[in-house]
């Protein structure tokens, strides 16, 4: 169990501080407007602390803080150790699924849309997340009606442009064709541009536009390019209605939803860009930490904008419980968006309704998260079962240790250890 510091020994000053096993591996990372005061906390009977602390307190064998100079540089601090050091009695935002986004490759010499997962890459413009792969692609095939860019490959450009002929997507009139100069690269990127317009929510003046070069190519009697002009009007208004309004057009804000038990705890966002809904994504996370609703909420702000999303940070965020420090969140959210950003619980109006959907999104995908918990559950114990049936052991193994060791010749000596308990490593 870790000892109390010396006396005098811990700064009265801003800091992030850091718990360590006997191991040397941090466990658990936290932040203070005064270390002193903070750590202090943690050093009463453990009879008084709540059960998840009094653990982390019995496991840890030393304590180390860093200190700074405000409150902000400690929350930053706070969130590049435990991004760095991922400790085990530190909340954590796991993704429910890996949502895919639609993403222009903009610094390519002929940009594609494409859908993508994962890491983020420098150059491409990303918009979502969608809740559905078949949704995105959907979307796309509707766009590129409209916005005929490439989807190839790099391969697939290189191949057809030495070929000198076109994939069937140029037949079809859904892709441009620059892998056979069909398109001057001028035009290309206007028409890439005219996408990113529409997808970062400008759909208004690109309806516009179709029906004035409708109406033009009917009055000059060029009724085939009419008829193209009317279909590629009519995808765009389908894809148009999948994002209905939901707030005044200037609005651009995110919504952050909560439901969960005390165990663990669904996160549901959305992403409002221009009074549109144009992404929305899911957390779960463990209640490893023993925290207030508000303390929960700045967890989750400083798990969700450490790192800024794709869509940037939003001019207000939208929360269901009143962060534990407002001001300071505020300012870490300014920060990182370069401009001041708002935090606040919407009490009236669309935003009040928006937050009634978002949460409710949250409660259903809780549920369905718990019913497979307790499926994945069932499984383990049976597993177990199986495990101490086949072993002739007297009782299923709750905690089951592996060791490996490995030597040259007698030297250099390596060891490792795999733990699992209840079934889980």
């Amino acid at each position: 169990m870790v000892q109390r510091p010396p006396a005098g020994t811990i700064p009265d000053e801003p800091g992030s501080y850091q718990f360590k096993d006997i191991n040397g591996r941090v466990i658990y990372v936290g932040k203070a407007k005064s270390l002193r005061s903070r750590l202090s906390n943690y050093f009463q009977d453990p009879v008084h602390l709540a059960p998840r602390t009094a653990q982390m307190v019995a496991t840890a064998e030393t304590v180390e803080w860093i200190q700074v100079r405000n409150e902000l540089e400690a929350l930053m601090l706070e969130y590049s150790l435990i991004k760095q050091h991922e400790p085990r009695f530190n909340i954590d935002l796991r993704d429910d699924k890996s949502y895919p986004f639609l993403a222009v490759t903009v610094d390519d010499e002929w940009p594609r849309a494409t859908v993508m997962r994962g890491d983020k890459r420098k150059g491409t413009r990303y918009f979502g997340p969608y809740a559905a792969a078949w949704a995105i692609r959907e979307t796309l095939d509707q766009l590129l009606r409209t916005f005929p860019v490439r989807t190839c490959s790099d391969t697939k450009l290189s191949r057809h442009a030495k070929l000198g002929r076109p994939c069937l997507l140029f037949h079809i009139e859904k892709c441009s064709g620059p892998c056979v100069g069909e398109i001057t690269p001028e035009k290309y990127e206007s028409l890439v541009r005219d996408l990113i317009r529409f997808l970062d929510g400008d759909t208004d003046e690109v309806i516009s536009r179709l029906e004035v070069e409708m109406q033009l190519a009917s009055d000059e009697l060029e009724f085939e390019r009419a008829a193209r002009l009317r279909d590629r009007l009519g995808a765009v208004r389908k894809v148009v209605e999948r994002q209905q309004m939901v707030l005044e057009k200037d609005e651009d804000l995110d919504v952050v939803g909560l439901a969960g038990d005390e165990l663990e705890a669904s996160v549901q966002v959305f992403f409002v860009r221009r009074g549109r809904v144009v992404g929305r994504k899911g957390y779960v996370l463990d209640r490893k930490e023993d925290l207030s609703d508000g303390e929960l909420i700045d967890c989750i702000l400083e798990r969700l904008y450490g790192d800024p999303p794709p869509l940037g940070v939003p001019k207000e965020v939208l929360v269901p419980f009143e962060s534990a420090n407002p001001g300071l969140y505020e300012e870490f959210l300014s920060s990182q968006r370069g401009s001041k950003v708002s935090i606040r619980i919407p009490h009236r109006g669309d935003k009040r309704e928006l937050m009634a959907t978002v949460t409710k999104n949250a409660t259903e995908e809780f549920s369905r998260h718990r019913l497979k918990r307790a499926a994945d559950h069932n499984s383990r114990a049976r597993a177990l079962n199986d495990l101490q049936e086949h072993l002739g052991l007297p009782e299923a193994p709750l905690r089951i240790e592996c060791y490996d060791m490995s030597h040259i010749q007698g030297s250099d000596y390596v060891g490792s250890m795999v733990v699992m308990e209840d079934g889980l490593p």
